[in-house]
């Protein structure tokens, strides 16, 4: 059954962090893949769950940059390559894993660029699109025989953000191929995908007893900022003229916390395909625009995210419930 897109009473919030999401959780002999879990968000990610006891894999573009960045985490940490924007490399890790005949209990789609100048990967997919949605969605299809195999409780947690807030899916132009290219629109684009593909995963998942869902990690100060110039963060009062930040950003420990949660939570246990943020599941936004906080319809809307899983298939040749 749907999860209502409806806040509970979770007894973490704003400035938790991941360390204490995942203090209680037994997390000893879980197996856990996070992509991009070597940088910002993902390396803190990576850390609260090794340091929770769970064997955790991470597929890195450059594998020895990842090993070296990883070289302090306590705890079982595995490296492997992976380049979301080529499809052969994702087809390449998923075999590679599938073979070790390994089950997956929990899978991370943390890795993403954020408003870059324009480019093209793959076959001339618009980058964001193509390495932020496609790759992940090539990953988990891929990836679903070891997601299943362990005869359900497994979790899939997309990492969205209220960058959805910026754009819907531009069905009749994705990759930007005949209008101007707008490097927030096409990122916005990209965060709606991440949030949609998690209520299209659940709800073909959940008779496997796999669960889905999308994660807003808030406001943080990470490398993923690095095509950004510090005159537009400045202008947009991400930081002052100092380069102080906003203090309403999240450190990265608090960043991670809310990936953390969707992933272990067990007040989580039978719901999915909903949109979290600071520790809890969103509020849906009806009417009045917030910016900052809530779930825009267009990122959780079951027909569009049948739309784009159909069109995601087209793309990739890719999918696991065809």
């Amino acid at each position: 059954m749907p999860t209502e897109q409806i806040p509970i009473e979770s007894e973490f919030g704003y400035r938790s962090t991941a360390k204490e999401v995942v203090a209680g959780a037994d997390l000893r002999g879980k197996l856990v893949v996070i992509t991009g879990g070597y940088s910002g968000l993902g390396l803190e990610t990576t850390r609260a769950f090794a340091g929770a006891g769970a064997n955790v894999i991470v597929p890195a573009r450059r594998p020895d940059h990842a090993k070296a960045e990883l070289a302090g985490i306590k705890g079982n940490v595995e490296v492997d390559e992976l380049d979301l924007g080529d499809q052969a490399s994702v087809e390449a890790f998923a075999t590679r894993f599938l073979e070790s005949g390994r089950s997956i209990d929990i899978l991370i789609n943390n890795a993403a660029v954020m408003a870059c100048p324009e480019a093209r990967v793959g076959p001339g997919w618009e980058s964001q699109f193509g390495i932020n949605h496609l790759g992940h969605y090539a990953l988990v299809n891929r990836l679903w025989p070891a997601l299943k195999a362990g005869g359900g409780g497994a979790r899939v947690v997309s990492l969205s953000s209220t960058g959805h807030k910026l754009s819907p899916i531009r069905f009749d132009d994705p990759q930007f191929e005949t209008s101007l290219y707008e490097k927030w629109v096409a990122y916005g684009q990209a965060k709606t995908a991440n949030s949609l593909f998690a209520v299209g995963l659940d709800a073909r998942g959940q008779k496997d007893g796999v669960r889905a869902f999308a994660v807003h990690p808030g406001g943080i100060m990470t490398p993923l900022q690095r095509h950004l110039p510090k005159e537009e963060m400045i202008a947009a009062g991400w930081m002052d003229e100092d380069g102080k930040v906003n203090e309403l950003f999240k450190s990265p420990e608090e960043g991670a916390s809310t990936t953390c949660w969707a992933a272990t939570s067990p007040m989580l246990d039978g719901m999915g395909g909903v949109y979290c943020e600071d520790c809890n599941i969103a509020a849906a936004i009806t009417d009045t625009p917030n910016r900052y906080g809530g779930v825009d319809a267009h990122a959780t809307d079951k027909g569009d995210a049948d739309k784009l899983w159909a069109l995601s298939a087209e793309l990739t040749g890719v999918d696991a419930f065809g």
